[in-house]
C-alpha cells in the first residue's frame, strides 16, 4: 500500500486549509489508522460478510462503499450547514443556491444507494470543520472544493478498484456528479455578495493551490490525487470525522455537526439511478 503525507489545515482563508505535514502529528496518525481500523471491522463482520456472499460484493467491494457513505455522509452534512447557517447562502443568486441545494440532494441519493449495497449506515454520523466554517465563505468555499477533489479521486479509487463492471460504472456515474459539484463550487464563489467578502476569484483545494475561478471548470482531467487504494481517502478525510484527529488538525472542535437523513429529490428523472447497469 502507497504511503501519502497526512493533510493538515493551515490558513484555511488564504491558502488551502490542508497543507503537507512533515512527520506529522502523531495522534492524527494515529487516529487515521483507528479510523481505518474501523472502517475494516465495519466490513468484516459476519452478518456482513454474509450479505456480502448474497450481493456479490468483495470485501475489497465493501470497504470503498462503506467509506464512500462516509464521504457521502459529510458532504450531506457540509451542504446541509451551507443552506442552512452560512451567512453568505442567503445573499447568493436563486439560481446558485439552487444549485447547493440540488447537490444536497443528489449526495443524499449517493448515500442511500451504497447504504442500500452494503445493508448498514455510515460509521460515523458526526463531523468537524476548520475553523471559520460556514461563517467565513472564503474558508467554506475552500473546504468544499476540496472535498470535493477527495471525492473526485475516491471514486476514481472504485473505478480502478471495484470488482465488477457494474459497480465500477457506478462509481464513475457518481465521480462524474462529484466533478459537477466542484465546479458549481467555483461558479458560486464570483457570486458571493460584498458584504460577505466577495466576489470571491480564487478558491484553494487538495492541492493547496490558490486557482482563479475562470474558467469554472479548469480540469482538461479529473484529478487522482495519485490514489490507488481507499485507504489514502479514508486518511484524507479522517480529521472531519474523528475528534482526536480534528483537533490535531487544527479543527474546530467545540462545534460538531451531525449527519441528519432526509428523503431526496432528484432534479430531473433522466438522470435518476435507475439500475447498476445504468439503464
Amino acid at each position: 500500500m502507497s504511503e501519502t503525507k497526512l493533510e493538515t489545515p493551515v490558513n484555511p482563508d488564504r491558502r488551502s486549509f490542508l497543507k503537507r505535514a512533515s512527520a506529522g502529528s502523531a495522534v492524527a496518525v494515529a487516529s487515521s489508522f483507528a479510523f481505518g481500523g474501523l472502517l475494516k471491522a465495519a466490513s468484516a463482520t459476519t452478518v456482513h460478510s454474509q450479505t456480502s456472499n448474497k450481493s456479490g460484493l468483495s470485501e475489497g467491494d465493501r470497504e470503498i462503499l462503506i467509506a464512500a457513505e462516509i464521504a457521502e455522509a459529510l458532504a450531506v452534512t457540509t451542504y446541509t450547514n451551507i443552506i442552512n447557517t452560512a451567512p453568505f447562502f442567503g445573499n447568493l443568486a436563486s439560481d446558485d443556491q439552487g444549485y447547493l441545494m440540488a447537490a444536497r440532494n443528489e449526495e443524499m441519493s449517493h448515500y442511500l444507494l451504497e447504504q442500500s449495497a452494503t445493508g448498514q449506515a455510515s460509521p460515523f454520523s458526526t463531523f468537524y470543520y476548520p475553523p471559520n466554517m460556514f461563517a467565513d465563505a472564503q474558508t467554506t468555499l475552500n473546504v468544499l472544493v476540496t472535498l470535493e477533489d477527495a471525492f473526485i479521486a475516491a471514486y476514481l479509487v472504485g473505478v480502478r478498484r471495484f470488482s465488477t463492471p457494474d459497480l465500477r460504472v457506478t462509481a464513475a456515474r457518481i465521480m462524474g456528479i462529484e466533478s459537477d459539484h466542484r465546479t458549481l463550487a467555483r461558479v458560486v464563489a464570483p457570486g458571493v455578495a460584498a458584504s460577505d467578502g466577495g466576489p470571491i476569484e480564487i478558491v484553494t483545494g487538495f492541492a493547496g493551490v490558490a486557482e482563479s475561478v475562470d474558467a469554472h471548470n479548469n480540469n482538461g482531467y479529473a484529478r487522482t490525487l495519485c490514489w490507488d487504494h481507499i485507504s489514502q481517502a479514508v486518511k484524507a478525510l479522517t480529521p472531519f470525522a474523528d475528534v482526536n484527529a480534528a483537533s490535531a488538525a487544527g479543527f474546530d472542535i467545540s462545534k460538531a455537526y451531525d449527519f441528519k437523513q432526509f428523503t431526496p429529490l432528484l432534479p430531473n428523472p433522466l438522470g435518476e439511478f435507475i439500475s447498476f447497469k445504468g439503464c
